[in-house]
């Protein structure tokens, strides 16, 4: 996708999703540094959002220290399932583009009734509702978005909270490595994609997504319904081949996201062979599927993973005649706070 197609260019979230690249190059490393003095102290950090405000920016981070070995516990849920949660120990983060999500403001409404004193807010709006129950709120610098899908917000999110988690461990997680994954996520969001494997993602009845629980094929499923209008359904780890394909229908998709090698086999011998399902690959090498290849980023692979299937589900929506900035039912703020 670019802005000088006319296919792609009258499109709000197009232009935001171009916006990344930029983005990442002007992000500012320090920013947090105070909260992140504050998660070092505290070694527990909780982070908490709805939808795209969570299940990227967390998971990713999450899956990040894991592989690192980082003595540093972090653990993420939603609103609500958190208000069963004693946090008294933990960092809380609530992430809202708005500031005004219900379940983020009402949960930091009964932290801070309870005493907590380490809540902070992430949010792309100042003044907004949920800085008045955290220490403090930061404000991303992308800027509002007019889209319903949330894009460029969720890049930065992802970005801050890869950045609390260097500044509070002293490891730079490949800091100097930004500048030329931007160049190689413009390259993800502009690349010309096989038409063969367009015509089967918007040919499908249902769209699948599988790979590592990081948050990527996770929030390709839910901006897959916003953007394609299309059903979609996220499987974690082998849960594709563990008895889901006793309901799949022959005209469905499967996006595998940076597929295990060693488990590639058996994708094509349950899925394509067993259900005739057609499996593509969006991965930084050839695979034994179709595959959407990205270049590698080392510290962000996951971020262009991410854009390549933004590209991908634009290029579908555009293939249907879908309205990418208006869906009929989908609303910007989920579940809205009101005062």
């Amino acid at each position: 996708m670019n802005l000088t197609d006319n296919r792609f260019k009258g499109f709000a979230l197009v232009r935001e999703m171009l916006e990344v690249p930029a983005i990442m190059r002007r992000f500012d490393w320090s920013r947090n540094r105070e909260a992140a003095e504050i998660v070092r102290q505290t070694g527990r950090l909780f982070l908490t959002g709805e939808g795209s405000s969570r299940i990227f920016p967390a998971k990713n981070v999450m899956a990040l220290a894991m592989g690192a070995g980082i003595d540093l516990t972090i653990c993420t849920d939603g609103g609500r399932q958190a208000h069963e949660y004693d946090l008294t120990k933990y960092v809380v983060f609530g992430a809202s583009n708005s500031g005004q999500t219900k379940e983020v403001i009402s949960l930091f409404a009964r932290l801070k009734a309870l005493g907590h004193k380490k809540l902070f807010g992430l949010t792309a709006n100042s003044g907004a509702k949920l800085g008045e129950f955290s220490e403090r709120c930061y404000v991303l610098t992308c800027g509002k978005e007019k889209a319903v899908a949330a894009t460029k917000s969720v890049v930065e999110q992802a970005l801050f909270y890869q950045a609390l988690l260097a500044n509070a461990v002293g490891d730079s997680f490949s800091r100097s490595g930004l500048a030329p994954a931007a160049d190689k996520a413009q390259q993800a969001l502009e690349s010309d994609l096989d038409p063969e494997i367009v015509r089967a993602v918007a040919g499908a009845s249902t769209i699948y997504f599988a790979g590592r629980n990081n948050g990527v094929a996770e929030e390709l499923a839910l901006k897959t319904n916003e953007i394609t209008r299309k059903p979609s359904a996220y499987l974690e780890g082998t849960y594709a081949v563990h008895g889901i394909e006793e309901v799949m229908q022959n005209d469905a998709v499967m996006i595998v996201v940076d597929p295990f090698e060693a488990e590639t086999e058996k994708f094509r011998e349950v899925l394509v062979d067993g259900v005739g399902l057609k499996v593509i690959a969006i991965a930084g090498k050839p695979t034994l599927f179709p595959t959407i290849e990205i270049p590698a980023a080392p510290g962000y692979d996951t971020y262009l993973q991410l854009l390549a299937g933004w590209n991908l589900l634009v290029h579908v929506g555009v293939a249907n005649q879908v309205n990418l900035d208006k869906p009929m039912r989908a609303r910007k703020v989920g579940n809205e706070f009101v005062g």
